[in-house]
């Protein structure tokens, strides 16, 4: 199975089949319906329903469709998992995001009920799952998103603009992404229409290793296309280091070209959607 694209993930609430249908305004790489923490615990079953009836009527308008289930063990999580499933058999969704991702069972469970052709992105947003990254995706997601919200609810702490608090936790989670070759999704923005804020924030998470972001808006999607999408300028100085490298040059635009330059220079065409 190819790597998971995903610059922008954008979360809809599994409740409102008229923002679903407005995805494709935006067309973020990866769009999910949400059953967890966009639904009310009384609205659970009527939610999984609508989203059931609204991905069979018409397929949202983004690269990869995943439902956003509930966490293993609460009272919902099994017949959401078979709610996926039925799509899935539909070609309605390709696959499901896993909140308060815990345990390596978890997903092989999951990744049984679902077959293996279904994509699975986890949530590490737990101190638990920050403290066993490394297990967790080693088990072998297609994607992994940090949810620094309920982290810091977790942890006991207070988020605070600069993000110092969960900086370690969002650096463990970039770093094992990709030492397992996980696609890794970064922190959301709670002030959605803040473009600036996201921007800054987008751009630390591309610094970090990030490969994309979660979003909460359309308004956010096109900014997280922005910064993870190299730019031609970056593309072409690219370009240029692995020729350079490959004649061994040692010096392109008076800059000395190593071993470090080509790898990065090889991720900023991965980047871009090019094989290196």
């Amino acid at each position: 199975m190819t790597a998971l694209v995903a610059r922008s993930l954008l979360f809809v609430p599994a409740t409102r089949p008229d923002m679903v249908a407005k995805v494709g305004r935006s067309r973020p790489d990866v769009v999910v319906l949400d059953l967890e923490d966009a639904v009310a615990p009384g609205d659970k079953d009527s939610a999984r329903v609508t989203a059931a009836e609204t991905l069979t009527a018409e397929r949202p308008g983004a690269g990869t469709v995943l439902l956003r289930i509930n966490a293993p063990g609460t009272p919902w999580h099994d017949e959401d998992v078979r709610t996926v499933v039925g799509l899935l058999a539909g070609g309605h969704v390709d696959g499901a995001v896993l909140p308060m991702y815990e345990a390596p069972d978890q997903l092989a469970d999951l990744r049984g009920a679902l077959g293996g052709d279904a994509r699975v992105v986890v949530g590490l947003e737990s101190v638990r799952g920050i403290a066993d990254a490394r297990e967790l995706l080693a088990a072998g997601p297609d994607g992994v998103y940090f949810g620094a919200e309920d982290f810091a609810a977790s942890i006991g702490g207070r988020r605070t603009t600069g993000g110092t608090e969960v900086l370690y936790a969002r650096s463990r989670v970039a770093l094992f992404a990709a030492l397992h070759g996980v696609t890794s999704l970064d922190q959301v923005v709670t002030a959605v229409k803040d473009a600036d804020a996201f921007r800054t924030d987008a751009r630390q998470a591309l610094d970090l290793g990030f490969r994309g972001k979660v979003c909460l808006h359309p308004i956010q999607v096109e900014v997280a296309h922005e910064v993870f999408t190299p730019t031609d300028d970056e593309v072409a100085h690219a370009r240029e280091i692995l020729t350079a490298g490959e004649s061994g040059v040692g010096l392109v635009n008076g800059e000395m070209v190593d071993a470090v330059h080509l790898t990065m220079a090889r991720t900023v065409l991965a980047r871009a959607g090019e094989s290196v």
